[in-house]
């Protein structure tokens, strides 16, 4: 599926710019390396600069990404980028944490550990209270 139409006709002017965050976006991809699922929780964020987008559309995103032969660092990427080109907003934060199989399975067979990838675009970049905000955000539970 075509990335850019997902966001197609969801886009809406408004006068927003503060930071909308989607947390814990469940997600499930195939490593191309190994050939075995890799999957776990998207964080999505952006800084609206006049546009916004329906929200569900930040899932729908994630998931035509991760439904592609992937591996992580490429996924955060990717997400963030179509957002930053689609939306022009401030600034796009993604955070990608995710567990592999091809890490309990073969190789080291390390049962419990946890990849986490992210890509800051904008605001989320260069301002570090921007940064700090996001990820308070994302860690909080409940």
């Amino acid at each position: 599926m075509d990335p850019a139409k997902v966001i197609n006709d969801a886009l809406f002017t408004e006068n927003y710019q503060e930071m909308i965050v989607q947390k814990d976006i469940d997600f499930f991809s195939l490593c191309e390396h190994h050939m075995l699922p890799f999957f776990g929780k998207a964080h999505v964020a952006y800084i609206p600069h006049h546009k916004i987008v329906g929200i569900s559309k930040l899932a729908r995103l994630v998931d035509v990404y991760a439904r592609r032969l992937q591996v992580q660092e490429r996924l955060t990427n990717q997400i963030a980028t179509i957002i930053m080109e689609k939306l022009d907003p401030l600034g796009v934060a993604v955070v990608i944490e995710a567990e592999h199989l091809c890490m309990r399975m073969r190789g080291v067979e390390k049962q419990n550990s946890m990849v986490i990838t992210s890509t800051l675009l904008g605001a989320f970049q260069n301002r570090q209270e921007t940064r700090n905000e996001f990820m308070t955000l994302i860690r909080q539970r409940g």
